[in-house]
């Protein structure tokens, strides 16, 4: 194969895979944050239910302070009832005085109700604390693999970069410059292999004429269809 060919082939290949380490290093952070995103979640839960017992404590409370009322009133009917001139009075005080019953009545069946959802509520707060406190357990070992994982990806992307650099040195520039101005839009598949006798940038049949400059790896030789610089791979047959 043309000295010139094979280094871009190389040149190729290597460009190929350091475009690849970042999507991989996307990837391992993506495990990361679904895990986040669940512990964020379970936050904000915990945050609501904090809210609704405030709101439920602040009602339970109203209803003290109006239950407090209510007894005080009772005691005032009761001073009054010694006091009643005419039966007309003691009706009305008697009415008052179921009204001002019924009121006390329905407070403290309120009161039973919002300590049942407070301690509901305690409860549904416990074990979202728990949740909370398992996910970011997780999430603490997941971080370790990940920044493991990222890790190993950076040194192999270093090692890539570094023969790619070391190959840059003896590059010939014309030949560079004619491969990155492909690579503008061919991104990594300016230089693809030759199968079947179809060019693997463009999936297109080339002729047999520039088939055979192909196999004989003596030029550089472009993709008539797109333009693509294309090599022979060796090509292994089957067992």
């Amino acid at each position: 194969m043309n000295k010139y060919l094979q280094d871009l082939v190389k040149l190729s290949k290597y460009d190929s895979s350091i475009s690849m380490f970042e999507p991989k290093i996307e990837n391992e952070k993506s495990k990361l944050s679904t895990f986040v995103e669940i512990a964020q979640s379970i936050k904000s839960s915990i945050d609501e239910t904090y809210a609704q017992i405030d709101d439920v404590k602040s009602k339970r409370t109203k209803n003290n302070i109006h239950l407090a009322e209510l007894k005080t009133k009772l005691e005032d009917i009761s001073k009054k009832n010694n006091n009643v001139q005419n039966e007309k009075e003691l009706k009305a005080l008697q009415l008052e005085e179921e009204i001002a019953k019924e009121q006390i009545s329905f407070a403290n069946e309120e009161i039973i109700r919002l300590d049942k959802i407070t301690v509901a509520k305690e409860e549904e707060l416990k074990e979202l604390q728990e949740k909370l406190t398992e996910e970011e357990e997780s999430i603490k070992e997941i971080q370790v693999s990940v920044d493991n994982a990222i890790d190993a990806i950076n040194q192999e992307r270093n090692v890539v970069s570094q023969s790619r650099g070391e190959l840059l040195e003896k590059f010939d520039n014309k030949i560079l410059t004619f491969y990155e101005k492909i690579r503008r839009w061919a991104k990594d598949s300016a230089v693809v292999p030759v199968k079947n006798q179809a060019c693997y940038g463009c999936f297109m049949k080339i002729n047999d004429k520039t088939y055979a400059e192909v196999i004989k790896s003596e030029e550089i030789i472009n993709c008539p269809h797109c333009g693509r610089i294309l090599y022979k791979e060796v090509e292994t047959e089957e067992a």
